[in-house]
């Protein structure tokens, strides 16, 4: 493969005008190579793991396997875009990486239904077949501002793919699990429930799915319109803020988040991880680990633009009304389907690669927001 294509996510220019500019330029959305390949993770039956009160550990899954995928990616100096989904994950990798990002998903699967209980589908459609099926699949970079960039894709391509790997259940896509381990290196899941900041009462999860696909840059422009112009900027809605940070140092979390990572607990390894986080309450209050704190903050992934919008908020119960008699409005006049669910905290699992910038923070509306929204998406549609 041409190092070009390898490259041609990390060489997309980062736009920094306003995102709802960003969507109906067309020239700023390329389309992806055709022998790039998506891939989805997806844990089966994750409405009725949320409702039993497992949506931490749907989220801490879900997060797992995208620092598998990330590290591989690290490692060969390609940055892969990726989707997190709250009960799931999507990437877009160059065939470079495929088998051994495909290989290490096999591991994590059997790793999580044996420390879980969960069914972890796992699937892989090329971006080729997308095309040849009719499908649009264009991405742009986007810098929101904290400088923290995301991809924006748009397109019915990865709600395609989506139903094919969900369509498929059972089918083997040819990928045994290798020897070895896992590297979940840089998988954290440190932090209690973080409540909204001062002045805003809720936190919404919220899904917004364009229904005719060729005016989806418009609607989603709109979308993001009336967000701005009801919660404010996107600092003033961050559901994160660092006076609401509370460091939740458990034996409990430690041992998901080893098992998440070995597949069993060792003794020494969980000591000395428990010896850490007790000096993480001193080394926050120094001037890095301040820094830190900020910056973890802006790089907080709480909107995700996969061919529809996906967004975590912090406001007030009046906001978040007003902006929901919008979108009924909307979606009475057939532009839109939307989901949402309304929690009093957020829930926030980490990849801290290093301690400067190498970090992200996937953030979700407590009870498992996300894959609450999106069933109602899925009742609407299938209504």
């Amino acid at each position: 493969m041409p190092a070009t294509d390898q490259k041609f996510y990390s060489d997309l220019k980062v736009n920094t005008i306003p995102l709802g500019e960003l969507f109906v330029k067309d020239e700023l959305f390329y389309n992806v190579p055709a022998d790039w390949h998506i891939i989805i993770t997806d844990i089966k039956g994750s409405t009725l793991a949320v409702s039993s009160g497992q949506h931490e550990n749907v989220n801490f899954v879900a997060t797992g396997s995208i620092v598998s995928v990330l590290n591989i990616a690290f490692k060969n100096s390609i940055t892969v875009p990726f989707f997190f989904g709250g009960d799931g994950a999507t990437f877009i990798v160059p065939g470079v990486i495929v088998d051994a990002v495909m290989q290490a998903l096999v591991l994590y699967k059997d790793n999580t239904l044996k420390n879980f209980d969960f069914e972890l589908r796992t699937g892989i459609v090329p971006v080729k077949r997308v095309y040849d099926e009719g499908y649009k699949l264009c991405i742009s970079k986007y810098c929101t501002s904290g400088n923290f960039t995301i991809p924006i894709v748009l397109g019915n391509g990865l709600s395609y793919a989506e139903k094919i790997i969900k369509g498929k259940e059972g089918e083997s896509f040819d990928y045994m699990a290798q020897e070895g381990e896992l590297d979940l290196t840089g998988m954290q899941c440190r932090w209690d429930k973080i409540p909204p900041p001062e002045n805003t009462d809720e936190v919404v999860s919220l899904l917004v799915v364009a229904r005719d696909e060729s005016k989806q840059a418009a609607v989603f422009r709109k979308v993001i319109g009336y967000i701005d112009e009801i919660y404010g900027n996107p600092e003033k809605r961050q559901p994160i803020s660092v006076p609401k940070l509370k460091l939740k140092s458990t034996f409990d979390r430690l041992e998901r988040e080893m098992k998440v990572k070995l597949g069993k607990i060792k003794v020494m390894e969980l000591f000395k991880d428990w010896v850490i986080m007790l000096y993480s309450y001193i080394w926050f209050n120094t001037k890095k680990g301040k820094h830190y704190l900020n910056r973890l903050v802006e790089m907080s992934d709480t909107l995700v633009i996969d061919g529809k919008i996906n967004t975590v908020i912090s406001g007030t119960s009046a906001q978040r009304k007003k902006l929901q008699d919008i979108l009924v409005q909307l979606e009475n006049e057939g532009e839109l389907y939307f989901g949402f669910h309304v929690s009093r905290e957020s829930v926030m699992s980490c990849y801290v690669r290093d301690l400067e910038d190498g970090h992200i923070h996937f953030v979700d509306g407590a009870e498992g927001g996300y894959t609450k929204a999106a069933g109602f998406i899925k009742r609407k549609l299938a209504g």
